[in-house]
């Protein structure tokens, strides 16, 4: 098993900035790569960036790039989700997963392939 727990939430004014943060303990060298999504109420969780481990390859959705970066940090077992120039849009619970097969490009967009996911931290932009 792998538990993942986020944190970096909060409010911030729009255009202003937020990094959302995901630990991971447990079995960690089962996952290959890991993600954020997000979700607002009465819509489904969204992909908004992933990270495949093998190749340092990250992958976006439209709506993140230029915008939004992931990354990783191998020691702390953390991946990090750097947001800038937010927009109301961007309000929603942001959610962390992580994926134990070694598959990257579209594999990577949809949440059915993920099989492990924290709790989820609220982020909420204000125009």
């Amino acid at each position: 098993q792998v538990q993942l727990v986020e944190s970096g939430g909060g409010l911030v004014q729009a255009g202003g900035s937020l990094r959302l943060s995901c630990a991971a303990s447990g079995r960690t060298a089962s996952v290959w790569s890991m993600a954020w999504f997000r979700q607002v109420p009465g819509k489904e969780r969204a992909f908004v960036a992933a990270i495949r481990f093998s190749t340092s390859n990250t992958y976006y959705a439209d709506s993140a790039k230029g915008r939004f970066s992931i990354s990783r940090d191998n020691a702390e077992n953390t991946v990090y989700l750097q947001m800038n120039n937010l927009t109301p849009e961007d309000t929603a619970d942001y959610y962390c997963a992580a994926c134990d097969w070694n598959y990257g490009g579209s594999y990577l967009y949809a949440s059915r392939n993920y099989a492990y996911w924290g709790q989820g931290t609220q982020v909420t932009v204000s125009s």
